[in-house]
């Protein structure tokens, strides 16, 4: 989306703005700073605050969704939180060589410092930049009621889209830094993250979005009262709120717009994007005319195999974000086809690592979920179209990533120069238009068959979870092998056996049921490590595989997870430029 925000503001915000993006917060007490007349900027008494006017302004607060604030390095901020989420959790390494990206080295150990300005400080601005729009569209919503150029349902629709926005970037904070400040639109100070009870002021915007949107969006990608309705519901199962979660989930099943699409693999690729599944996505787009394709998914600069002959007539790059093995053995099934949720990290799934390109190989003949395969690029198998994944020779540093590749972010083969979704102009081939999923319907029913597991509801959830897995065991769908041509077979690549529940054994079975198949719908997708958090299962999930992985791969050895790493640090240039009202986290 262009960047209207960046050439249209009122002198009214200009320098509150300034000291918002340089750290997150509002700026210090300095009103009369603020009368001073700006060189090219457009004052409020010659604004029309109209229809058009406002609609811009919530154009900009919707382009801040890919936290692209800056094409220097925008990994960091990726609204994917691969980082974050991922790297982070038990799911993925870093991959790369080790010390390059140094910064993600450190989530990756827990070893993450305040002093990391370069990472924590550019994704806090982002994120406040979002926030700094939101309240930019609001105001203008409201002074367009006000001075009669907008009508009373047009101002209550634009605030409430700009309400939406704001609860989105909050809640992305929250879910980070833990303590956050709330900055709405009447703010004009500084603002402390201590004793903020953020999530009641989350959950109001959200309700304001519900109360006051329709039930269809302006355009493809926008919010509507559906799409509020689901993420209100998210907030609620962040906080374990299920009593408040349960009903809104509910409606959505019920009497909601969405369904799950027919084939996992669409939701994974640029061709069959905003389908029924997607409720909210940011909306990455390519070949429109912006300088570098800044509107594709530049937060995946990295992650396409290194010197692979994917994206490019040349080689690709950079190497990072690599599947863990414990991953790869939670897809693994027994003979019915489901989950061994006790013991499926006991044996690895066969994997070539340590073994050089040119050597035999024979990939995993056991049973395995069909899901693996579209997340996870092994040898032996069929990469996105791309030919047979030939092994370590697709591995930037096998040894310190290990032997697998993800798959979600890299587009088809027969994608490769189409326009709309390989960027014609990026000078990295892992930028595309393939979006990044905010919530999908998957995840509406696995939080809904959380709650009938926890509280012990109906079948526990059994049949909401076989909803997932039915989907998953779509034949047309598995991955295949391919002929001599390169071609797809009618052969599946891999022995692809996945079942479903029909009922639970009990409830320690069914919460872990939930639990496992929440992991393995969405992995990679950046929601493991906060999932993780959210349920408190993290400090002993993670030390338990550190455990294991540390036997893999060296850099992981003896590293241990901390309980003060279930949030992130603050960035020191966050605390310093608001003069110590921020807080830091504790233990940092």
């Amino acid at each position: 989306m262009i960047n209207i925000y960046k050439f249209l503001r009122t002198k009214r915000v200009s320098l509150i703005f300034g000291f918002f993006i340089m750290a997150g917060v509002l700026f210090q007490s300095c009103k009369d700073e603020l009368e001073i007349p700006l060189q090219g900027q457009l004052s409020e008494d010659v604004i029309v605050f109209d229809s058009s006017w406002v609609s811009s302004q919530l154009t900009a607060a919707y382009g801040m969704l890919d936290l692209n604030v800056s094409t220097s390095d925008p990994w960091r901020s990726d609204p994917s939180h691969w980082i974050y989420g991922e790297v982070a959790s038990d799911n993925a390494y870093k991959g790369s060589d080790p010390g390059d990206q140094g910064s993600i080295d450190n989530v990756e150990m827990y070893a993450a410092l305040a002093t990391e300005n370069s990472y924590y400080g550019f994704l806090w601005n982002a994120i406040f930049e979002g926030v700094a729009r939101s309240n930019e569209a609001i105001r203008g919503a409201q002074t367009g009621l006000e001075s009669g150029d907008l009508t009373a349902a047009e101002a209550a629709q634009f605030e409430a889209e700009g309400r939406f926005l704001r609860a989105h970037y909050h809640f992305e904070a929250k879910k980070i830094w833990g303590k956050i400040p709330y900055i709405d639109e009447t703010i004009t100070e500084s603002q402390t993250n201590e004793g903020v009870d953020s999530w009641s002021l989350i959950e109001a915007d959200f309700q304001y979005a519900i109360d006051n949107l329709p039930e269809t969006s302006r355009f493809v990608g926008g919010t509507n009262s559906w799409v509020a309705k689901a993420y209100l519901a998210k907030a609620h199962m962040y906080q374990l709120d299920y009593a408040a979660a349960s009903p809104i989930l509910d409606d959505v099943i019920n009497g909601g717009p969405y369904s799950l699409t027919p084939k996992y693999s669409d939701n994974f690729n640029a061709a069959t994007k905003n389908s029924s599944e997607s409720i909210f996505a940011v909306q990455h787009t390519v070949g429109d005319g912006a300088s570098q394709d800044d509107n594709g998914n530049w937060g995946q600069a990295l992650n396409f195999p290194q010197g692979a002959p994917v994206g490019t007539t040349g080689g690709a790059c950079c190497g990072f974000f690599q599947p863990s093995q414990n991953l790869v053995n939670a897809y693994k099934t027994d003979a019915s086809g489901l989950p061994l949720l006790d013991t499926f990290n006991d044996v690895d799934v066969t994997n070539d690592d340590g073994i050089p390109a040119e050597d035999p190989f024979t990939p995993y003949t056991g049973e395995l979920d069909p899901r693996l395969d579209w997340k996870v690029g092994r040898r032996g198998i069929d990469f996105n179209g791309w030919g047979i994944m030939p092994g370590q020779s697709w591995i930037r540093n096998p040894a310190n990533g290990g032997p697998y590749l993800q798959k979600i972010s890299v587009f088809r083969e027969s994608q490769f120069n189409d326009a709309a979704i390989d960027a014609p102009s990026a000078w990295a081939p892992a930028v595309s238009a393939i979006n990044t999923n905010i919530i999908r319907f998957a995840e509406i029913l696995l939080w809904r068959a959380e709650i009938m597991a926890v509280n012990g509801e109906g079948d526990l959830g059994a049949s909401l979870v076989d909803q997932i897995r039915t989907r998953a065991s779509n034949s047309e769908d598995f991955v295949r092998e391919l002929d001599m041509d390169g071609e797809p077979t009618a052969t599946p690549a891999a022995n692809y056996v996945i079942g479903t529940y029909g009922t639970f054994t009990g409830q320690d079975q069914a919460i872990k049921a939930v639990a496992h198949e929440y992991r393995i719908e969405t992995a990679l997708e950046g929601h493991r490590f906060f999932d993780l958090v959210r349920r408190g299962e993290a400090v002993n999930v993670l030390n338990n595989y550190l455990t294991v992985e540390g036997t893999k791969r060296t850099h992981l050895s003896g590293v241990t997870f901390p309980p003060r790493s279930v949030v992130y640090p603050i960035a020191q240039s966050v605390i310093d430029v608001s003069g110590g009202i921020i807080k830091q986290n504790d233990g940092y």
